[in-house]
């Protein structure tokens, strides 16, 4: 699976078109936003290989740079029973539903769609490896819990050039960062590498410890009577709120962890 995350080649950036159909009978993809002349599909899209010499290869199939909205449908057809890899990224997806029907998907390459934290992925369990690099999810809560059910055995994830994933590169702090990290890593248990690292022992410990009980009960403090449903019916009082994720996070600082 390693060998996967080094295979993922960059490009550079193609115009904003559309697509609302592909003419397997003409080989062409349709322009929905223009009128300019149609673009010839790649042979590469329509036709596989099947022979037992290139079983892996027929197992693979990449829409990247293609000016896709959407998976087509006709893609779906003819695709979805036998693979495995899917590579979509650079393109302008926003609807992940169609996935839905590959049925044994392990790895899904997305990077750099206008994908947010609005676009959920329908039922994938065999998905073990996921790339969403350079999208647009800005909140990590409840999106990273949907991911969680849709996918739950995860071994890889990157969601690097995110706003949800803070880092140095996009003006987040090393404090942000850890906290992002550990919440991660405790929602999937068979995690073993996030965005460029490796998930450690000491790092899935300190997760599950800060993430062992739910956000709410964390704020309230184990001795106090009517627990939840005191903290929820009171007057909202941001001072407090504000200090007791303080406290919280104040601990994780004085913790030495291998990020």
């Amino acid at each position: 699976m390693d060998d996967k995350i080094n295979n993922h080649a960059s490009c550079s950036s193609v115009p904003d078109e559309g697509v609302i159909s592909v003419d397997l009978s003409r080989d062409i993809v349709v322009d929905s936003m223009t009128d300019m002349t149609e673009a010839i599909i790649s042979p590469n899209l329509i036709s596989t290989d099947y022979s037992v010499d290139n079983e892996e290869d027929s197992t693979k199939l990449t829409l990247a740079y293609e000016w896709l909205y959407e998976v087509p449908r006709t893609i779906v057809d003819k695709f979805s029973n036998h693979i495995k890899y899917l590579d979509i990224s650079h393109n302008k997806i926003t609807n992940l539903d169609p996935l839905v029907h590959f049925f044994h998907l392990s790895s899904l390459i997305a990077d750099h769609n206008p994908i947010t934290e609005n676009c959920a992925l329908p039922p994938l369990p065999k998905l073990e490896l996921l790339w969403l690099n350079h999208c647009k999810i800005a909140s990590l809560y409840p999106w990273v819990g949907k991911l969680k059910e849709s996918c739950p055995n995860l071994q890889y994830l990157c969601l690097m050039g995110n706003p949800a994933a803070p880092s140095y590169f996009n003006g987040g702090t090393f404090y942000e960062y850890l906290q992002y990290r550990l919440f991660i890593i405790s929602q999937f248990p068979l995690l073993n590498h996030l965005d460029d690292r490796k998930v450690t022992d000491d790092q899935r410990t300190e997760a599950l410890r800060l993430y062992k009980r739910p956000f709410l009960e964390r704020l309230v403090s184990p001795g106090s009577r009517g627990g939840i449903s005191q903290l929820m019916q009171a007057p909202a009082k941001w001072n407090t709120v504000h200090g007791k994720l303080n406290s919280l996070w104040s601990k994780a600082k004085n913790r030495n962890l291998l990020i």
